[in-house]
């Protein structure tokens, strides 16, 4: 029996795709209209060859075009096949962030809101949207979160984990703000970590291959909440949530309690945090399912769950149409219903507001 015979599902990320760069076009002003119709919009990717590629082989919709590229293909072999009541639009654009002109990258992510709004939200009131903005100018991310944040179908806005200085610094602080201002949780993403003007992908430096890096995302991770957190960013804005996406989450635990531990004798660093960082990340964050970490021993996973609250922070994410999707009714059965529900369903329908 499938889990969505029993359970209702919330995917919170799912990543539709443009059939071709030039679909933007029509939302762009000049200089960039001219620039993206005769070359592309030129984002970078991670630069790491992988040998399963990026996506699932039979995601490639039958009329053509790329993988994730058609909303009836999308409904189709996701949303009906797995019986979801929403999908979170999490697109691919905020890996704009790491090129190196902010001009450009602003008018990219604003062209790409324009395009979720006009081409994919109307074509089904089960799609829900990420907004994108670019980390590269703060000031113009959160002038777009303005512009779009009334829309009913925007629920989130969604960011790159790779950038220039780590999330938590106050340059950042005018994009958690708005979001603030406007009720929507901030999502963070990986995808081009090393690449354009982001730092290395790991704390060692450039590893040499695909699977020494996308492993290793997990770091980026944890030094982007430890940054989050000690900088004041639950304090400063009480009411912001963050969304972790695609990033794993058995490191969490250890996180937390490495924080704790060392708050204890450093507090005086961070002055303006009134409660164990743990308590913070209880309170504002949440983590998605995909790619979750699995043991051999499935009671290794339940305790971990445990150690980390999962069932009040964790929501589903089938990371479709990617090469490490996940089914929902092929992960977790090992943990309670209540805990399945939360996991499933509850936690993104209270997030969210749906």
């Amino acid at each position: 029996m499938k889990v969505s015979e029993i359970l209702k599902v919330i995917d919170v990320d799912v990543h539709n795709e443009l059939k071709k760069p030039q679909d933007l076009v029509p939302y762009l002003p000049e200089p960039w209209k001219t620039r993206v119709a005769a070359s592309g919009i030129g984002m970078m990717g991670s630069g790491y060859w992988s040998p399963v590629g990026g996506m699932r082989k039979d995601t490639k919709p039958p009329g053509g075009g790329v993988e994730g590229s058609d909303p009836d293909y999308m409904l189709e072999q996701l949303l009906e096949e797995y019986n979801m009541e929403y999908v979170v639009l999490t697109g691919i654009l905020y890996n704009i962030s790491a090129t190196h002109d902010p001009d450009f990258t602003a008018a990219i992510a604003s062209a790409y809101n324009d395009y979720l709004i006009a081409e994919w939200l109307p074509r089904s009131d089960k799609f829900k949207g990420a907004m994108v903005v670019s980390t590269g100018d703060p000031l113009l991310a959160a002038r777009e979160i303005d512009r779009i944040a009334g829309h009913p179908d925007i629920i989130e806005v969604i960011i790159s984990s790779a950038t220039r200085e780590p999330l938590g610094h106050r340059m950042y602080h005018p994009i958690y703000e708005a979001a603030e201002r406007h009720g929507l949780p901030i999502a963070v993403h990986p995808g081009t970590e090393g690449t354009g003007g982001t730092g290395a992908p790991t704390s060692a430096g450039y590893p040499t291959r695909y699977i020494e890096w996308h492993t290793n995302l997990s770091q980026m991770f944890m030094a982007q909440l430890t940054s989050v957190v000690c900088e004041g960013v639950f304090v400063k804005f009480p009411n912001l949530k963050l969304v972790l996406l695609e990033g794993g989450i058995a490191w969490l635990p250890h996180l937390m309690w490495r924080l704790d531990k060392n708050y204890k004798a450093l507090r005086a660093q961070v002055p303006w945090l009134t409660r164990l960082p743990s308590e913070y990340i209880r309170d504002h964050c949440f983590l998605s399912t995909q790619p979750i970490e699995e043991p051999d021993n499935p009671k290794d996973l339940i305790r971990l769950f445990d150690m980390m609250d999962a069932e009040n922070i964790l929501m589903f994410s089938s990371d479709y149409p990617h090469w490490d999707f996940d089914a929902p009714d092929a992960i977790l059965k090992r943990l309670s219903l209540e805990a399945r529900k939360k996991i499933f369903y509850e936690n993104a329908k209270k997030l969210y507001k749906l």
